[in-house]
């Protein structure tokens, strides 16, 4: 169980910490809906978990097979829908580093789309994910 604390502080911008590490960050409204955009607002939090999330979740299975994943990155694109206001697409492409072994990318694609955010959304969300190897 993890806890995390959250306080409204106004302005449609909240303070989040994170109880493990009392890591914090902020969010703030985007300015489509009323806010500032001055932070990642909650629903971008949501696209980049699952951005995240996956990489992550191929990192641990890339260092069970020593596989260096170091330099992998990804760039998330998220849409919203209006009626009703809610996330409709997160596209995720994943940039992967050199010198991935062709038989293990597939091991760690499928890992990765098994991560718990990506598990955890909506089946109706719409969720493009690419993976792009440079050699």
């Amino acid at each position: 169980m993890v806890k995390i604390d959250i306080t409204y502080e106004g302005s449609l911008h909240c303070r989040l910490k994170h109880g493990p590490s009392g890591t914090e960050i902020s969010t703030d409204a985007p300015k489509d809906n009323l806010g500032k955009g001055e932070a990642f607002s909650p629903t971008d939090l949501v696209a980049a978990a699952l951005g995240s999330c996956i990489l992550t979740t191929i990192g641990i299975v890339a260092a069970r097979h020593h596989i260096a994943l170091e330099g992998s990155r990804a760039e998330v694109t998220k849409e919203m829908s209006t009626d009703p206001r809610r996330i409709a697409r997160v596209a995720v492409t994943f940039h992967m580093a050199k010198g991935i072994p062709l038989a293990q990318r597939p091991v760690l694609e499928r890992a990765g789309l098994n991560c718990p955010v990506h598990k955890s959304l909506h089946p109706d969300m719409d969720l493009p994910i690419k993976f792009v190897y440079s050699d």
